[in-house]
């Protein structure tokens, strides 16, 4: 497969993106308890860190490795939100919650996230802890609705709640921040950096693209393949961080700069450079995208949106 052949405009890209947050948001606010009873306010927290905006790759990468194998398997539209869409919505749950316990004054401490103010700010503490709190348990209940949409699909829907479990948990996402936090302020070797970067980063999007995979029919050896690409991915995606906030500026990436060396974070740029960490970045993106030319099907989105991950400027 010619990667020249297989890049859609970026006009056009951009327009399909748009769309596509578009379809997912609306598959977000369809999820969202009701606002009702005593405890409502949580509820509203709840909607208020959710629907904050962003780009919300990780239920698109889920949808769009969905789509890759599910149009080989012959999957049609009306499966896919019965068994796919309640798995996006847990797992953006999931990504959102991480973000309102990062934000809390115990965490980083931020008052703003995406141009407003964050939960914490808006609710109160005590409110911002259990508004992360809602949203992980919520997820798992909104995952689970997916049997009562798609009984016949319960052996896919049960892999794909161990990988969500998995990979969100302390062998996951939670192990990562444990780490990252324990050694922030301390300089750590390379090994323990990639184990943050695995983790903390990239198990979400390793679980996105590995429950797209299976609720799609792919097969053990498949599913594998894929949690490949999405570690290299989201691995990539880390060192293109540690380089954005060095070169970019406030204005281009929405956040502070140059806040690793504030904070004084061992980063890919302080262990081997800028230009060594661009080449990281360009050997593992070179090994995902190989990877995703082995796997059955075509879908030009979901390249030209691991391309763009990568290697982002914002």
């Amino acid at each position: 497969m010619n990667s020249k052949e297989n890049r859609i405009s970026e006009k056009e890209f951009s327009v399909q993106m748009k769309e596509k947050v578009s379809t997912i948001e609306q598959i977000l606010v369809s999820y969202l308890p009701e606002q009702t009873g005593y405890q409502k306010i949580i509820m509203d927290a709840m909607e208020y860190s959710l629907m904050a905006g962003g780009k919300r790759l990780r239920p698109m990468l889920m949808m769009e490795t969905y789509r890759l194998f599910a149009d080989v398997k012959g999957i049609g539209k009306e499966d896919t939100s019965k068994v796919l869409h309640p798995f996006m919505a847990a797992l953006e749950m999931i990504h959102t919650y991480s973000l309102v316990h990062d934000d809390l004054p115990a965490m980083d401490n931020d008052e703003y996230r995406r141009g407003r103010k964050t939960t914490h700010i808006v609710y109160g503490e005590d409110m911002g802890i259990l508004a992360g709190d809602a949203l992980l348990n919520y997820a798992f209940e909104t995952a689970f609705r997916a049997f009562e949409k798609s009984p016949e699909d319960s052996l896919k829907i049960g892999r794909a709640l161990a990988i969500l479990g998995r990979k969100a948990g302390i062998y996951g996402m939670i192990g990562g921040q444990v780490i990252d936090v324990k050694e922030t302020g301390h300089a750590i070797s390379k090994d323990v950096l990639d184990t943050i970067y695995e983790l903390k980063t990239g198990a979400l999007i390793e679980c996105a693209m590995m429950i797209g995979a299976v609720l799609g029919g792919a097969e053990d050896a498949e599913v594998q393949k894929v949690e490949k690409i999405a570690h290299y991915v989201g691995v990539a995606f880390q060192v293109q961080d540690d380089i954005l906030d060095v070169t970019s500026t406030e204005e281009v990436l929405g956040k502070p700069i140059h806040s690793d060396e504030k904070n004084e974070k061992t980063t890919y740029v302080t262990l081997m450079g800028i230009e060594k960490a661009g080449e990281v970045v360009a050997d593992l993106s070179g090994q995902a995208i190989e990877l995703l030319h082995e796997l059955p099907g075509e879908n030009k989105f979901l390249e030209q949106l691991l391309v763009q991950l990568i290697h982002r400027d914002r």
